[in-house]
Formats: C-alpha cells, structure tokens, sequence
C-alpha cells in the first residue's frame, strides 16, 4: 500500500491539473445530482417494528386519511386582545389559501372548530333540555295512565262483585229448585223459577257486557302504555347518546383551538403525506404561503413539520469554528498559502461527499441531521488528514529530500497512515447498521461516505497541490533553512516514574469524575423546545405550551382493538366509555376520539399528557398505557387491547431500540479497536490502555453531554435554554465516530513510539521520541477537530448542538489526555513491557508497516540522529541498557 501510495502521490504532483480539474468535475457531478434527484429531508424518526410504528401502521390501515403529517400553526394578536371578526376571516383565507397547496389534504381553522364545539355543546344543551320536556310529557302521560287503570280496575272489581253476586243467586235458584222438585212442588213454582232464571240471564248479559266494555277501555290502556313505555325507551337511548356525548366533551374540553383570553389560535395544516414522505416542495409551499401572511396585529409560527428541515445546515457558529481552524493552520504551519491547502481540500470534500449523498435522499428515507453530520465529519478528517500529509512534506523539505520525492514518500508514510486511520473510522461508521436501526445506518454510512472522500482527496488532491505550491509550502525563513542542521533532533530525556504515577492517577481520576453524570442519563429525541428561540418551531412549541398546556406539544395516539364490532348506535357510549378509563389515569388532562373503523372495531383517542413530550410523566404514561392492556369496560364484553404512538411513543421505542443497541455495538467496536491494535502496534499492553482510554474519553464526553444539556450546567454558554433528555442516537453516533479518531490520534503518536523502539531507543526514550514527533501535528489536528466540532454546538439545527458538542469534548478529552497523557505515562511505567507480544501470535498476524518504514528504507531517507548519548540507567528490569538510541526516520 505504502509503495502503491508513493507512486499516486508522484503522479498527481506531476499531473496536478488533471487531478484538480478531475476532483472539480466530481464535485460538479455530485451538485448536479443533488439539484436533480434529491428529495427531501425529515426532522423525525422512526424505527420499523418497534410498538409506535406498529400501532401507526395499524391507525393508517384501520382508519383512513390519519397518517399524514401535521403541521401546526400559531396565530397571536400582537396586543394580547381577541381576534377581531376582520383577523378571524383573514387567518381562514390564510388556511384556505394553504388547503389550496398541491399535498395539502385539509386545513383546520381554529375559529371553525371552536365555534362548531359551542354548536355542539349548545346542542347537547338543548337536547338535554328537549328530552327534559319530553320526559316531563311522559310522566304526565303515565300519571294520567295510572288514574284510568285504577278507575277500570275499581269498575272490574265492581263486575266482579257483581258476578259473584250472580253466581250466588244462581246457586240459590237451583237449590230453590231441587228443593222443590223433592217435594213436588216444583209445578206450581214453576213460573216463579223461571222468571227468576230469567232476570238472572239478563244480570248475566249485562255484566258480560259491562266486562266487553272494560276489557276494550284496557286494552286502550295497554296500547296507551306500550306507547308510553316506546316513548321511554327512546328518550332513554336519547339520553344515553346524549349522556356519551357530553362525557366526551367534557373529556375533550382541555382541547383547545382558541385560548381563553381569545388571543392565540392553533391552524393545523394536514398533509396527504407521512413525514418522512413530506415532499420539500410541499413543505416550502406552506411556509411561503404562512410566510407571506399580512395580518395587520397578527403573528404567524408554525411548527416544524412545516420548517424546512435543512435550515441552518451552516451557520454562523459553524463558520467560525472553520476560521478558528484556519487560525490554528496558520499558527502551525507559519504561513497562508499552506494553511489554505486543507481547508480548500476538505470543502471540495465536504462538497462531494454531502452533495452525493443528498442525491439520494429521493430515494433513501433520510433525516436532516445526516447531511449535517458529513459536514462535521468531512470537515474535521479532511482537514486532519490533509494536514498529517503536508506536516510530513515540509518536514522531509526542511532536511533536503527533493519535491516530488517528498511528494511521493509523504503520501507513501502518512498517507498510508491516513488511509489506515480513515479505514477505522469508515469501519466504524459503518458498523451503526448492524444497530437495526435504518436512520442511524444511513447516518453512518453518509458519515462513512465523506471520510473515505476526505480519504481519497488526502492521497490525490493534496499532492497535486503540494505540486502547484512547490517549494511555497514553507514559509520564506523556512525555505531560507532547508537543510539547515537546526532541523536536527534534541536530545530524548524520558519523563520521571514519579510524574508518570501521578499523570496516572490524576487522568484516570479526572476522566471518572466527569464521567460520574452519565450514569444519570435519560435518552429521547429534543423537543422543539431545544431550538433556537428565534425560530419558529421554538415560538410555536412555547406558545402553545404557555397558552395551551405542555402536552398539547405532544399528544399522545391510544387505540383500541375490540373483542367484536360495535353497532353504530353504540359506538358513540363505548367511545365514552374508554374515554372515561382513559381520563382516569395519571396525568392524563384530555381525550378526544380521532375516529373508528368501517367494520366498528377499532377505536383511536387523542390523548393529552400533562407535560410536553419529553417528560418523565409523559414516558411513565406510555408505560402505564401499554401495561395495563388489555383493559375491560362495562359497555363491551370481553377484553380491549390498547396500543399507543405519538411522539412521546415514538421517543420512547427508538430510545429503548438504541440504548438495546449501544452495547452491542460497544462491544463490537471495542473488540476491533483491540484488534486492530493488536495488529498495528504487535503489542497486548498498549491495545488494552488505549481501548481503555477510549472508554474513559467516551464516558466522559458522556458525562459532560447529561451535565450540559440535561442538567442544565453552563447553558447560558451553551445555549441550552430548556434541559431535556439526551439525543437518543448521540451515544451510538459519538462513540462510533470518537473511536475512529481515538484510532488517529492512537497511530500518530504511539506508531511513532514504536518505530523509535525498533530502530533502537529504549522503551522509554522511545515514548518520548514518538510523543515529541508527534504531538505537534496531534496537537493542531485535535485542535481543528474541536474548533470544527464546535462550531456546531452553536448550530440553528437543536439536534446537531448535542452532537457537535459531544464530538468536541470527546476529541478534547481523547487527544489531550488519554492520547497525550495517560498513554505515554502508563508506557512509561510498563516500559518494555509495552511491547511483548506471544510469539505464537506474533507469527500469525500480519505486518501492517502503517507509517511506510519499508518505504523510507527502500528509498533512503533518513532524518538527523538524536544525540548519541547513552540513555540514562534503566529504571526497571524491563529497560535494557544495551539498546542505544539510534537514529530515527523524519515525522
């Protein structure tokens, strides 16, 4: 490879212009295809298979036109008075100006909705009051009912009495009779029995008539009841619908579209489309049509699912950490035109890398942290790896190599270094898809993208410059002395055991202490909260939450499987019914219904938390929610299962999907830093610290990150004006990228040790040898990567500030104390202990020549030896007194 590179560096000194032109055609290419393929860029997350997307593909399957995004608007009178009708009429044109929108599926005017609520609440009123009335008519009714069934049933009793009569004076006669006939008298009463018979058959006829009579005024009766009992049951079934409907009114009367004092009013905008769906065409047509709004005493904000997601890509802070790059540059390398070289390379890279990454975001579900994240990325390695080559060039220039000799073995030793460096951190990037995770892989594998860009430019376009430049990249003195013995090395004095013990303990001590926080971590995605507060997604967040509540910030979706499907009467009771078990939870201060399926199976409520989105009681309700099912009411028979998503869910699931990950994938990157160390550097001991300082670096960035954005620490400094959660996907994105430059760092300053131990030092000559060959260009690299980082802890984008931040203290505590540190202070006291490695081991693994020593032996380009003086007495058994220090190739 270092061959292989010696030979690209050569040719592009030689052939500089092609290789410009050729990298500025790429470039245009990539420019090209973002105008023409991008898509667009969405400012959520979702992970397939997680509970939230579950239960909203269900919601999008169930119930129809629920799955699009959208987007708030917030409307407010400049003078805190209530809108006048002329405003009113005016923010309703603005809606229906926006319905008008290709993608646009409807609007909600506030004022619409709050009037149709008082209609509907004054129709529950007055059909209270008519059922009321009517129940009134119906008692009247019964009452009189109840009179003329006690009248018949005292005119049936009469009957009665009378037919006993009857039947008494019947059997009275027939006595009468047999008695006579027994005496033989009968002919003579004869005429007398039967006018008696006969005045009884008419008694007889008179009362089967009188009970003809009373059954026909019954049966009157009976009808008359079976009316009144008809009409019962309706104003009944009336009362019940009615009784439902006011109890999700009353459930849903938090749920506001107006504030109280008339003065704030919420517009949704309902895309046809989901969010990560949303076209930026569509997205940018709302946003001009509310930003173009002319309401005389009106503001207009609107949230940030109508925002364009790429604002404040670059920004004021990011431009500065770039100038302080500069500045470092300048200082290092002590003049412009060299101090120029890496930053025109690493914006040709950047622009490469980010512009054909976004040619695909048309294609490839992307969000608008990725391209950001390249940027950081392609800036601060492009940069880097520009600089290790041109430090090596003007090194080997200083001592008398030739230009295009120096050209050539620059690329074949540090570029072979970088490209080696490069490759840990593409692996690294690109390991984030093994997390499952389809957002955080294409994060990674954009990230991985512009650093093998930066990679690519490093070993070609930086040559061709160094072509170009000549003998300008150094500055007039130091051209004055090439060659000059001034360039000689000082002579190597270890450091004292004693230091290296206290180094030691105050580092690992330090790095714990910091890191102490991070064991109070909480992980989800920042609200709009965390934005900057010129914004409008920042204005729309706090206005709804001071006018409205927190949690109509974030509204959580509940739905509800039923065990069978509910008539259409009922629907309205049983809706009413869950909302009754929903109100009846914690923190729970409003439940509307949003709709229910076709076959009257499934329900979906809105459900308004207390706090906004990212609160501890928000999270601890999902729980509860999801716990609890299935629940049973009494309206329903059998069990109800219940599932929630929203972006409180939604936050939830992809912050438990990420903290399942983030050990993994620990584990997997710490197994390849060993790995590779252990291949790079033939060695156990020094994998193991620098794994270890990895580890010590990560948990303390970690730690600063909790103390910082979700404690609340130094936020005015910072511009975290609302803690909250972490980033959910911060820790897996920083530690796969602060491993990679850990990797750097690690190559530069301890290959360089280990070079020296084999040309000859001692153990701890050789530690000081490398650290002092090393830590000038360590130094200004880390420097740049903590000013470019920076830059973006002061992003307009409130998801890149955690991350810039993050990378930033992470470089600083790496490279500063466990690289420049810790290392050289525990190799220090292992001495050669440093470097043993199993024989059996050694003779399996391959030699990786990192720095391209065989290249500079092939070629003969030695730098000037180091002091002959004998190393000082060993301190230890492992420092061999026998080994002189020899000389050492030029880094």
């Amino acid at each position: 490879m270092a061959e292989l590179l010696y030979r690209l560096g050569r040719f592009s000194a030689r052939r500089a212009w092609t290789v410009i032109i050729g990298w500025l055609v790429i470039l245009g290419l990539a420019v090209g295809g973002f105008l023409a393929f991008g898509g667009t860029l969405a400012s959520s997350f979702t992970i397939p298979g997680t509970e939230t997307s579950r239960v909203t593909d269900q919601l999008e399957d169930e119930i129809e036109g629920i799955g699009g995004a959208a987007g708030t608007v917030v409307f407010q009178t400049e003078d805190g008075e209530p809108f006048t009708e002329a405003q009113q009429s005016e923010i309703a044109d603005l809606l229906a100006e926006a319905e008008d929108i290709d993608g646009v599926a409807g609007v909600v005017d506030p004022f619409t909705t709050a009037a149709d609520r008082d209609d509907q609440a004054q129709q529950l009123a007055d059909g209270q009051q008519q059922l009321a009335d009517g129940q009134a008519q119906l008692d009247a009714g019964q009452q009189q009912l109840d009179a003329n069934q006690a009248q018949i049933d005292q005119q049936q009793a009469q009957l009665d009495a009378g037919r006993d009569q009857h039947a008494a004076g019947q059997q009275q006669l027939d006595q009468a009779i047999e008695q006579a006939k027994a005496a033989g008298a009968y002919d003579q009463a004869a005429d007398q029995f039967e006018a008696q018979q006969a005045q009884l058959d008419a008694s007889a006829a008179q009362l089967d008539a009188g009970q003809a009579q009373l059954d026909a005024g019954q049966q009157q009766l009976d009808d008359a009841q079976a009316e009144i009992d008809a009409n019962q049951a309706e104003i009944d079934a009336n009362a019940a619908q009615l009784d439902a409907g006011q109890r999700l009114l009353d459930a849903s009367a938090e749920i506001q579209t107006v504030s109280d004092d008339g003065a704030t009013a919420i517009g949704v905008i309902q895309f046809e489309d989901s969010v990560f769906a949303l076209s930026a065409e569509t997205k940018s047509a709302a946003a001009d049509v509310l930003d173009g709004a002319d309401i005389d005493g009106v503001t207009v904000d609107y949230s940030a699912e109508i925002a364009t997601s790429t604002e404040g890509l670059i920004g004021v802070g990011e431009i500065v950490g770039v100038l302080v790059a500069a500045i470092v540059l300048i200082v290092m390398l002590r003049a412009l035109l060299p101090a120029l070289l890496p930053l025109v390379s690493a914006l040709i890279g950047v622009g490469v890398g980010v512009a054909g990454s976004l040619a695909f975001s048309g294609v490839v579900d992307m969000s608008s942290v990725t391209p950001v994240l390249g940027v950081m990325l392609g800036l601060a390695v492009g940069i880097d790896y520009t600089l290790f080559i041109i430090n090596r060039h003007r090194r080997q220039l200083l001592v008398g190599v030739d230009l295009h000799e120096s050209i050539g073995l620059a690329n074949g030793t540090s570029g072979n270094a970088v490209v080696f460096a490069g490759s840990t951190v593409l692996v690294a990037l690109l390991a984030l898809n093994i997390t499952g995770i389809p957002f955080l892989g294409v994060m990674g594998t954009v990230g991985a993208a512009c650093v093998l860009i930066a990679v690519l430019i490093a070993v070609t376009l930086t040559p061709a410059m160094l072509g170009l430049l000549k003998l300008r990249v150094l500055g007039k003195r130091a051209r004055a002395q090439i060659g000059h013995e001034a360039h000689a090395a000082a002579p190597i004095k270890p450091m004292r055991t004693s230091t290296a013990l206290l180094t030691l303990v105050a580092t690992i001590v330090g790095l714990l202490i910091i890191a102490i926080p991070a064991l109070s971590m909480r992980l989800g995605l920042p609200a709009a909260s965390s934005e900057a507060t010129d914004t409008t997604q920042y204005q729309t967040y706090t206005t709804i939450g001071e006018e409205f509540g927190e949690g109509q910030n974030g509204p959580l979706l509940v739905v509800a499987e039923l065990p069978e499907a509910v008539a259409e009467d009922d629907q309205v009771p049983v809706q009413a019914d869950l909302a009754d078990w929903l109100m009846a939870q914690p923190d729970v201060v409003a439940v509307a219904p949003v709709g229910v399926s076709e076959d009257g199976d499934f329900m979906a409520f809105q459900v308004v938390p207390e706090e906004g989105p990212t609160s501890e009681s928000t999270e601890a309700l999902v729980h509860e929610l999801r716990d609890a099912s299935p629940i049973a009411i009494d309206s329903v028979d059998g069990e109800i299962a219940l599932g929630v998503a929203g972006t409180a869910s939604g936050n939830i699931d992809i912050s438990q999907k990420l903290s399942d990950a983030l050990p993994i994938y620990l584990l997997v990157v710490i197994g390849l830093s060993l790995l590779i160390m252990i291949v790079v550097f033939r060695s156990l001991v020094v994998p193991i610290v620098a794994t270890g300082g990895f580890v010590l670096s990560l948990f303390a960035a970690f730690g600063a990150m909790v103390a910082v954005y979700q404690w609340g620490w130094l936020g005015p400094v910072f511009g975290v004006h609302d803690p909250g959660p972490l980033l959910n996907f911060a820790p897996v994105i920083i530690t796969g990228v602060l491993f990679g430059l850990a990797m750097d760092y690690q190559l530069f300053l301890v290959s360089g040790m280990r070079e020296a131990y084999v040309h000859g030092l001692s153990a701890r000559h050789a530690v000081i040898a490398g650290l002092r060959n090393g830590r000038a260009v360590v130094t200004a690299a880390a420097l740049i990567m903590v000013s470019v980082f920076g830059g973006f802890v002061f992003s307009h984008l409130g998801m890149v500030r955690p991350l810039g931040f993050g990378l930033a203290i992470g470089v600083l505590f790496d490279a500063f104390v466990v690289r420049m540190l810790l290392m050289p202070a525990v190799m220090h006291l292992v001495g050669r202990g440093a470097w043993w490695l199993p024989k059996w081991l050694d003779r399996i693994i391959p030699n990786v020549d990192v720095e391209g020593a065989a290249l500079e032996r092939t070629h003969h380009v030695h730098g000037v030896a180091h002091d002959e003086e004998s190393p000082e007495a060993p301190e230890s058994p492992d420092e061999s007194p026998e080994r002189e220090p020899a000389p050492t190739p030029v880094r």
